[in-house]
């Protein structure tokens, strides 16, 4: 685990995102919120805002985190069949947030694939990636359009 109690604590924010593409018939539950597991988005949410704060649990030698705020949002895509989860971690330390972003992604993706699986075996979890982070030494970062 990397010494970080010499840095001094400063703003934090990262944003990451990720796709999961669905078969037509699962999108059309998705979107109508006509699934037996209940309210899928909602569910999505939840699991990505946790799992951002327990992130320290999920990945070895990654710091502890006191996470400010984080905001999962997910939008629908009716035209190719996608849901597109993207997560913003803030906080004031010493380390950045970008696991805690990409955390919150990778558990909003899965919980739909849990809520949606009865309707569609072959969902794909896709395209998982840091959009950008700002704060702490190494300063702002936003990844290339393309």
């Amino acid at each position: 685990m990397v010494d970080v109690g010499a840095k001094r604590p400063t703003a934090r924010c990262a944003v990451a995102r990720g796709r999961v593409r669905l078969a037509p018939a699962a999108f059309a539950g998705l979107a109508g919120g006509e699934l037996a597991k209940g309210d899928a988005l909602a569910v999505a949410r939840l699991a990505g805002i946790q799992a951002a704060k327990r992130t320290a649990e999920w990945i070895p030698l990654c710091h502890v985190v006191p996470l400010d705020h984080v905001e999962v949002e997910i939008e629908l895509d009716r035209r190719r069949h996608t849901a597109e989860v993207t997560a913003r971690a803030a906080a004031r330390h010493s380390t950045g947030v970008e696991m805690e972003a990409l955390v919150a992604v990778s558990a909003a993706c899965l919980a739909l694939y849990d809520m949606l699986k009865a309707l569609d075996r072959a969902i794909t979890i896709e395209s998982i990636e840091l959009v950008r982070k700002e704060g702490g030494r190494s300063g702002s970062w936003k990844r290339p359009a393309g």
